[in-house]
């Protein structure tokens, strides 16, 4: 069975569309599409002319290309800033080991990648890497929101922030790749700014 035909867990599916024939005019900018879909139940598609569901729901928005570039930029410095949070505070833990910041670095490069446990722990942020994370999020919450007039800047960071949900967002706003985002706390946020 293919993944589109099976969803064993709630997952949002993120997709970008460029118009290849679209050219904007010198008073507008370019914008790009983005296509989601969504399941808030386990879905299992067996026939797709017979299949009905209410917890499939899907999606588009026109964004500005611009500050989709500019948001990724954003969140790959956070990104880098929570890996120098997580390092600092496994550097701390194990304070009696003498390991250089390059070997650290590489260490947990090599961790991160076979053990996909550590990238859900929850980060606990210092200051500046929180006022950095609110800045990044109510932007991704401008651009998503339905009415963006309405959507002011967030004083509290609305869901678990671990390596793996700053990832994901980066992965979310690539207009070059798709992405699918699993996490409960990140995908309960992000389709509440889809309503």
């Amino acid at each position: 069975e293919s993944r589109a035909a099976n969803a064993s867990n709630k997952e949002i599916n993120i997709q970008w569309y460029i118009p290849p024939l679209a050219k904007p005019s010198i008073y507008t900018e370019t914008k790009v599409l983005l296509l989601y879909a969504y399941n808030t139940k386990p879905v299992k598609i067996s026939n797709i002319k017979t299949f009905s569901s209410m917890s499939i729901f899907s999606g588009h928005l026109w964004i500005p290309l611009a500050r989709i570039i500019s948001l990724r930029e954003k969140l790959s410095d956070l990104k880098q800033q929570v890996e120098m949070l997580m390092q600092n505070s496994k550097s701390l833990s194990s304070a009696s080991e003498s390991i250089s910041f390059l070997e650290q670095s590489e260490t947990l490069k090599i961790i991160s990648s076979k053990n996909p446990k550590m990238n859900v722990e929850k980060v606990h942020l210092d200051e500046k890497t929180e006022e950095m994370a609110k800045r990044c999020l109510s932007e991704v919450k401008a651009l998503l929101s339905v009415v963006p007039a309405l959507s002011l800047p967030l004083t509290e960071i609305p869901f678990d922030v671990t390596l793996q949900s700053i990832v994901s967002l980066e992965d979310m706003f690539d207009p070059a790749n798709g992405c699918i985002i699993t996490e409960e706390s990140l995908f309960n946020w992000i389709i509440s700014l889809f309503h």
